[in-house]
């Protein structure tokens, strides 16, 4: 059983700083702090650390950020034969200001933007294999669009986490397994539907992130569930909701049932905030299933 991560591969920049600036002020920050990220990439080592065989595809660089990345990657045990590196291209990068207990992030796409049905096409056998096939909106539509519809032709399950939110097609939400929006990106997708409705339509398929109080889901025969969050002191959220998806797929990928498969990866995101930087704060399988077994034990 393996998983396949097909999207972007950053270098994230992050300042601390107490506060943010004002249009035309300058401030004082803390901190710098330079650390491998992309939401493709930050998916594939959640996943990875969780105990999956995971193989990331995505673009990268010639540069040294492409070389923070992959070296990354491979630390955490994630496969990089399908990492293409662009020549003359610089690397992605996300540029974020961590202030006042929240994060705010601007994205360079660079070789991110050259992720294509070729890229594709060459990780093919692999990704036709895969128990699932994790995707998010860092690449071209483009190549998410043949994706979505080459994986349903195969009989592929694909998990899609609708972010940075985009407009997506109906088509690609009928054919996903799994479409993991968080609030705010739910309501973009369905607009004028309530909360009710946008999980109702949509049962064991929509799974919705709802910031501090959990995640909830329509499940057949029971309607909404809303599986609490863990409540613990918050750090760094940079890639809390990709730890949720990389978790979400490993534990489905083991046939976790829904309710579990969502309280394994409320717990991989929960500590995954409670360190700096989206990749550093991912855990490892243990540290999950420790903290799954002392909640057991308050219960």
């Amino acid at each position: 059983m393996h998983i396949a991560v097909i999207g972007s591969c950053n270098v994230d920049i992050t300042v601390e700083a107490q506060r943010r600036p004002h249009a035309g002020e300058t401030v004082m920050g803390d901190r710098l702090i330079v650390s491998p990220g992309g939401k493709g990439a930050n998916q594939a080592v959640a996943a990875a650390r969780l105990g999956a065989e995971v193989y990331m595809v995505g673009c990268i660089g010639d540069d040294d950020y492409g070389r923070i990345i992959t070296d990354s990657l491979k630390e955490s045990h994630v496969h990089t034969d399908y990492v293409f590196t662009r020549k003359g291209t610089t690397t992605g990068t996300a540029h974020i200001t961590l202030a006042e207990g929240d994060n705010s992030i601007i994205v360079i796409k660079g070789a991110n933007a050259e992720v294509g049905p070729e890229e594709v096409d060459r990780a093919w056998d692999m990704i036709s294999t895969a128990e699932i096939v994790l995707l998010q909106y860092e690449i071209p539509m483009e190549t998410i669009d043949y994706v979505v519809k080459k994986c349903a032709e195969a009989g592929v399950k694909v998990l899609l986490n609708p972010a940075p939110f985009a407009d997506t097609p109906e088509e690609w939400m009928e054919k996903a397994s799994y479409i993991t929006p968080n609030e705010h990106e739910a309501k973009l997708m369905f607009p004028g539907m309530s909360r009710s409705e946008i999980l109702s339509a949509h049962p064991d398929k929509l799974i919705m992130t709802i910031g501090g109080d959990g995640v909830a889901f329509a499940h057949e025969g029971e309607g909404e569930v809303v599986v609490p969050g863990f409540k613990v002191p918050v750090k760094d959220t940079t890639g809390a909701g990709d730890t949720f998806n990389g978790a979400f797929a490993v534990a489905r990928a083991e046939k976790q049932p829904m309710k579990d498969a969502v309280r394994f990866a409320n717990a991989a995101a929960a500590l995954s905030v409670q360190k700096i930087g989206a990749q550093g704060g991912m855990p490892w399988r243990s540290e999950v299933e420790e903290m799954l077994s002392c909640k057991k034990q308050e219960f």
